[in-house]
């Protein structure tokens, strides 16, 4: 039975409702359907990044210096932080919500009988968007693994593995090597394969050679190398000197805009760059939920860490920028991450820790009640924790402890960071004033 909904708000809760709770991995179902509506062959270059953690700052640092060189930029990326229209991006600028509802009817139309996930219709609605708009390039972000992401219907030019951490292991494995081969996924014959991890698996080079990807990475074929405010890099095919350090927070940043030269220098000859366009567009990138600073006295940052490699991330940040007073942790996890691994990452950092459920669910219906929480970090924060029904609670409870010398940090999953946005950004996300 074909739907139509006038809203987006309509067309997201019943494609909610339909798919609850399911992740249906396998790219049978969304490259049928995206054939019927002509969708495969993009006709432009198309850069495809997937990484446990990194990916989403490697595609805003390639939309940020593709614009400043003039190129017309479709991304696509999740989840989203405030509002879905977050995800499907041209020119910088969100989509609107009558164009995603637009799209979602002509793959109703097209789909027939066959059942689509959310992240599919997503991926199908961004392909969609991006041909009407005639952009110039592509970029794909992985949402889960690689090889049997919706995204991995189409061949790029150039694909980025950001890193390879554990995350996912229901659906990816339970190892490194395992993780890595699902990552390697989006690597095709004779183009540009880039690893941004400095301690690869084996699995990965194992699938570059098997697919006969030209895989270069990090510290063997390519680097960054940091000197006070600025930096090099060093290409597999050349090079650039004095760069400006990227806009985005964090040392790992580096490693992420090695990668991203390496794949604009692969796509030179048709998508030219200039040194002044990868200057601006260093300096210009924004990525919500990134060691995002939200308010002073006392200091309020967001990050979307939701596994341990992300976690020591947040915590090396941390180390850098110490704070004159205590640290507050605002936490919330999915029942599926490894909420002690991150715990445990950041512990030595922080001295008060307040928990909160999450009650809104994520792609797939997942969801973070505080009781499972609990059990799995209360015995390592034996006095050290307050739990509260909500994550709103949570950051109230940390704005009335904190002193202004004081910072509060909240992390833990994008929807985490949507939470704290809204209470501590109100005018930004449209949600309520502290009180």
């Amino acid at each position: 039975m074909t739907v139509h909904f006038q809203s987006l708000s309509e067309w997201l809760t019943w494609q909610g409702d339909v798919h609850r709770g399911v992740v249906r991995l396998g790219l049978e179902r969304v490259r049928e359907v995206a054939s019927r509506l002509d969708l495969l062959r993009p006709g432009v270059p198309v850069i495809t990044v997937g990484g446990t953690n990194g990916k989403g700052s490697v595609v805003a640092m390639l939309e940020s210096i593709l614009l400043a060189a003039g190129h017309r930029v479709g991304a696509f990326t999740s989840p989203h932080i405030l509002d879905y229209t977050e995800r499907v991006r041209i020119d910088g600028r969100p989509v609107a919500e009558a164009a995603l509802c637009e799209v979602f009817d002509a793959i109703e139309s097209a789909r027939g009988e066959v059942a689509l996930t959310i992240f599919e219709y997503a991926a199908l609605a961004a392909l969609w968007l991006f041909r009407r708009a005639k952009v110039d390039v592509v970029v794909l972000e992985v949402g889960l693994g690689g090889r049997l992401d919706a995204v991995n219907v189409i061949d790029a030019d150039v694909a980025v593995v950001a890193s390879i951490g554990i995350d996912h292991v229901q659906y990816l494995g339970p190892d490194r090597e395992s993780i890595g081969r699902e990552k390697a996924g989006i690597f095709r014959r004779g183009r540009r394969a880039i690893c941004g991890d400095r301690d690869p698996p084996q699995s990965l080079f194992e699938a570059a050679r098997e697919t006969g990807a030209d895989l270069v990475c990090i510290g063997r074929d390519f680097d960054a190398r940091p000197h006070a405010a600025l930096w090099d890099w060093r290409g597999s095919h050349g090079g650039l000197e004095h760069l400006p350090r990227p806009a985005l927070q964090g040392v790992h940043q580096y490693g992420n805009a090695a990668c991203v030269l390496e794949a604009l220098d692969a796509l030179s000859s048709i998508l030219p760059v200039s040194r002044e366009a990868i200057e601006r567009g260093l300096r210009s990138v924004s990525l919500a939920g990134r060691f995002q600073h939200l308010r002073e006295s006392p200091a309020v940052y967001v990050d979307v860490a939701h596994n341990p490699h992300a976690a020591r991330s947040l915590a090396d940040q941390l180390r850098a920028e110490p704070c004159g007073g205590r640290t507050l942790a605002v936490f919330g996890a999915l029942e599926d991450k490894d909420a002690a691994g991150m715990v445990d990452a950041l512990d030595g950092l922080v001295d008060a820790w307040y928990l909160g459920a999450i009650e809104q669910a994520g792609d797939g219906g997942r969801s973070g009640p505080l009781a499972p929480l609990l059990a799995r970090v209360a015995g390592r924060l034996a006095g050290r924790y307050r739990s509260f029904p909500t994550l709103a609670d949570a950051c109230r409870a940390a704005l009335a402890d904190a002193l202004p010398q004081d910072r509060i940090v909240a992390f833990g999953s994008f929807l985490t960071v949507a939470a704290a946005t809204r209470f501590f950004m109100p005018a930004r996300s449209g949600g309520d004033a502290p009180v």
